[in-house]
């Protein structure tokens, strides 16, 4: 295993920005000393006195002693020109996410500094190749993608291009590693891990609320309540800025031509009108006035009894009915109660699987990621069943506690296709080997505070269920923005879980 750094070695850091003095802190608390360059008057001056209030926060709470802040605070100094950079042994760039900016600097730096030292870019979205074209030691550049806040947010990915010397990443993730971060290795393709596999998160959404199945509200009840994400899609798109979002959406789209990255004219409109989210006041959601929350079905009475799957994901759901006082049997799959079945989607609109039935009205609930806990749940009937059919299925629901939001009756209802949508493009990802599943699960979970990763989700909804929901979305739209990722049937073909193909 490479060492890192040692912390005797001098770290230059280009832009005191929110990401450059959130890095040069991180390095400086490693015990490196820093030295921070800006081209604007006084940035550097802003950034330290910045960094010195929260580290005082942190003084006042008890969490580091003044001497400690006043260590980390010294070691960050003010390099005036890139000259002051000849001695570093790592410079890590946090300029404008513009190609020629990054690549001008970065030769400016190749005659600088020493043949030995790392040059590292941390950008999101641009290509580490592209960025080391040209230089005299094109193999000595790598990504550095630290998340925002620097200080506070864990991953860092370690971004390899295709002349990146491999002992000069494996240094630097150890670097990353030392600073008490946890690194993930990837190869510089467009969007690398997180930017690349949480599109879907935000297509998918979109694609939704654009068909008119649910307003954003629900569809982010449905997300954070049935899901257990921290934030919804719409509220994550108003909290990051719809103009940052959709500039990272069009950017992975246009080095892809990938349709399922492709931008949303919804989102385009909001932009076009100024209404970025919280930093403009109005976004999905209006932050000037009392936002309505999402409407569930209206408390219904519960059935006296049903037969619950005996699968063990249903457990957690038997356990709070039979807490309710419901009766609960367990057996077959599904639920099913004396007036409706109730199946989980696999892809197919309820209308589809009503058809030619005989018996009950079949009504499908939504995936749900963990019984125990979900506080909501997205259902859908076809207009012929009868309202009270639809209320005594809410009715069950609502006895365990958990919500019922009626959306229309599409494929994969709203968390099972947005799922299914981030597996697909997490299982293309690691078969083009952008990363490995267990770097990619990592990375979603801390960069993105996802509940799990993509094939910790797929193991939930199995190889099967993940391959019917995007079959029924390819058969209905008629769209490759739905195929099956390649990993997906060659997990099913040789009967191994998703994370074991790539093995």
């Amino acid at each position: 295993m490479s060492e890192p750094l040692p912390t005797t070695a001098t770290v230059g850091v280009v832009g005191a920005g929110t990401m450059g003095s959130g890095i040069a802190w991180v390095a400086a608390a490693a015990g490196h000393r820093v030295l921070l360059h800006d081209v604007r008057d006084g940035a550097v001056a802003a950034a330290r006195d910045e960094i010195g209030s929260r580290l005082q926060r942190s003084v006042d709470k008890g969490r580091m002693t003044a001497e400690e802040r006043s260590a980390i605070l010294g070691r960050i100094e003010h390099a005036p020109a890139l000259a002051g950079f000849a001695d570093a042994a790592l410079v890590i760039e946090a300029v404008a996410e513009l190609l020629d900016v990054k690549r001008l600097l970065f030769a400016e730096l190749d005659g600088i500094v020493g043949d030995q030292a790392i040059l590292a870019t941390n950008t999101s979205s641009l290509s580490v190749t592209a960025v080391a074209g040209g230089l005299r030691l094109p193999g000595r550049v790598v990504g550095m993608h630290f998340f925002n806040p620097a200080p506070v947010m864990p991953l860092v990915e370690i971004v390899m291009g295709a002349a990146s010397d491999p002992v000069v990443v494996e240094r630097v993730f150890a670097t990353a590693a030392a600073w008490d971060k946890t690194p993930v290795r990837c190869t510089s393709t467009p969007g690398f891990i997180v930017n690349r596999v949480a599109r879907p998160f935000y297509s998918e959404a979109l694609r939704i609320l654009s068909e008119g199945t649910a307003d954003a509200a629900t569809i982010d009840a449905i997300v954070t309540g049935a899901g257990g994400f921290r934030m919804g899609p719409f509220a994550l798109m108003d909290l990051v800025g719809l103009d940052v979002n959709l500039a990272v959406t069009r950017s992975v789209y246009e080095q892809t031509l990938d349709p399922r990255f492709a931008p949303n004219v919804k989102q385009q409109a909001l932009v076009d009108a100024g209404y970025l989210g919280r930093k403009s006041g109005r976004g999905w959601f209006d932050y000037g006035a009392d936002n309505a929350p999402p409407a569930p079905f209206p408390p219904a009475p519960a059935p006296e009894g049903c037969v619950v799957g005996e699968a063990p994901q249903y457990d957690g759901l038997a356990a709070r009915l039979e807490h309710a006082g419901v009766s609960v049997e367990r057996g077959g799959y599904g639920i099913a109660t004396d007036r409706a079945w109730l199946y989980r989607t696999d892809g197919r609109p309820a209308s589809v699987l009503n058809q030619g039935l005989t018996g009950l009205p079949v009504i499908l609930f939504d995936l749900v990621g963990d019984w125990a806990t979900a506080s909501c749940i997205a259902i859908a009937a076809p207009r012929s069943i009868d309202d009270d059919v639809i209320a005594h299925a809410a009715g069950l629901f609502q006895a365990a506690g958990i919500d019922a939001f009626r959306v229309a009756d599409i494929p994969g209802l709203v968390l099972a296709r947005i799922i299914a949508q981030l597996i697909s493009v997490a299982a293309d990802a690691a078969t083009e080997r952008v990363a490995t599943p267990d770097d990619i699960d990592t990375a979603m979970r801390l960069g993105t505070n996802y509940p799990a990763g993509p094939f910790e989700w797929a193991e939930r909804m199995t190889t099967e269920g993940v391959i019917s929901v995007l079959g029924w979305l390819h058969d209905w739209y008629e769209e490759d923005r739905y195929r099956t990722a390649a990993g997906l049937k060659r997990s099913r073909h040789e009967e191994l879980p998703l994370r074991e193909v790539y093995g």
